[in-house]
């Protein structure tokens, strides 16, 4: 999953990034309203984290031009912000949800994964495939008892193909999804890492579970 943080206190946005990328999603930061704006107009990004009081463009602004452009983006507005007006105000004017700072980490967390999660018929926490098991939460591969030592990128991809089981995702849609836009889309970091992935799986149930349709991309069936 690719998010944007947009946020103007530098150190809460690092934060949050950090701690987000632990949790295996790619994350990019931006402190000015006017930036924010040029971006969404031109990358992909799964989810948006929105702070309103930002230099450049207000972030209901934003939030509406977004809106406005029929992208299916998710926004969730982080804000000092706490009156019930301006609750009702972001979520009238197309936020997916509010949370309201101070905040716990733990809280944001779990609303991006409801919100990441809810375009899903399987938004279940585990992910399944036969005997394999994904816990998007605790980020671990389980066979039965036995953990799958995976990287976060490996991890990354493997919930990406879970959740859109049965179709074939390119590796353009990978990189969209999983690398940030630093990325060099020239490189083979995608085949690389499917290729990584898809020998651990091989290895603990006998089976390409990752298949390659030539050309195309790859899907879990």
């Amino acid at each position: 999953m690719r998010l944007l943080v947009v946020e103007d206190e530098r150190d809460l946005a690092d934060a949050i990034a950090e701690g987000l990328r632990l949790d295996g999603y790619a994350v990019e930061t931006c402190a000015d309203g006017q930036m924010a704006s040029e971006l969404l107009a031109v990358e992909s990004y799964d989810l948006v984290i929105l702070d309103l009081n930002l230099p450049g463009k207000d972030g209901i602004e934003i939030l509406r031009e977004l809106r406005e452009s029929a992208r299916d983006i998710k926004v969730l507005i982080l804000s000092a912000r706490s009156s019930v007006a301006d609750r009702v105000n972001g979520l009238d004017s197309g936020a997916n949800d509010y949370l309201i700072k101070p905040f716990a980490f733990e809280e944001l967390e779990a609303r991006i994964r409801a919100l990441t999660h809810r375009s899903f018929t399987q938004a279940a926490s585990v992910l399944r495939c036969g005997d394999l098991r994904l816990d998007t939460i605790g980020r671990t591969l389980r066979v039965g008892s036995r953990e799958i030592a995976l990287t976060r990128k490996e991890l990354a991809v493997l919930e990406h193909l879970l959740l859109h089981r049965g179709e074939v995702v390119s590796q353009e849609d990978l990189l969209d999804h999983i690398w940030d836009r630093d990325a060099n889309t020239f490189s083979n970091v995608v085949r690389v890492h499917v290729a990584s992935l898809r020998k651990k799986l091989r290895a603990e149930v006998g089976d390409d579970v990752v298949k390659t349709r030539i050309g195309e991309g790859y899907y879990i069936d």
